[in-house]
């Protein structure tokens, strides 16, 4: 029964009914945490990306480093994580489904598609380091960009390397048994959100900074 469980009395083997414990909430507890968690990390990097705006407008020599190649890297970036995300999605419909073995192929493959986005940004990174740009200088103009930008982008690689660990961790335990398709659903929710955040970097760090 969907509402009680049915249980045998010991002294007089009559059936009793026990009525479950009604969620707190209107949706499950993990899903409720999972939301509350993406909210406040949305706010964390909207107050980060305003932040970089108004750095942006203040300074009167505003670098600008990227040159083709760094806009190219970012939009193969984008679509690796895109695809993930899209990985991650029919993953989640195949635990639905209830193809397992399937499942745990398309979530493998994106947290293929996650480290592969980490290691081309941290070529990425390498590169600009060794053209100069530090914490707080450059060649190019103000000191403050290199901070705005390893901050940002920073804490954006910090969760795509976080979310292919937890799916990761998540995956396995989901093909042992211990986890089901709701526990992929959820971490799904948060690498959507990871994509999600990418589509404002991408623009705000990347496009608006190419060299004239």
């Amino acid at each position: 029964m969907s509402d009680a469980n049915v249980r045998l009395a010991a002294p007089t083997g009559v059936l009793v009914h026990e009525e479950r414990e009604a969620p707190a909430f209107a949706i499950p507890h993990k899903k409720l945490v999972m939301w509350l968690f993406i909210i406040s990390d949305a706010v964390t990097f909207g107050a980060i990306l305003f932040a970089y705006g108004y750095l942006r407008n203040a300074a009167l020599n505003w670098p600008r480093p990227f040159e083709t190649a760094s806009v190219i890297n970012a939009y193969i970036m984008t679509f690796v994580l895109v695809t993930s995300s899209l990985t991650m999605l029919i993953g989640i419909r195949a635990a639905k489904a209830g193809k397992r073995s399937s499942a745990v192929t398309w979530s493998f493959v994106t947290v293929i598609g996650g480290v592969i986005f980490a290691l081309l940004h941290i070529r990425e990174w390498l590169g600009l380091i060794h053209e100069g740009l530090r914490l707080f200088a450059n060649p190019w103009g103000s000191g403050l960009f290199g901070a705005a930008f390893f901050s940002i982008t920073g804490l954006h690689l910090t969760h795509v390397v976080g979310g292919c660990i937890a799916i990761t961790v998540v995956t396995l335990g989901y093909k042992r048994g211990r986890y089901d398709h709701y526990d992929l659903e959820i971490w799904g929710l948060y690498w959507h959100f990871v994509d999600m955040v990418w589509m404002f970097v991408v623009p705000f760090v990347y496009l608006l900074n190419v060299k004239h």
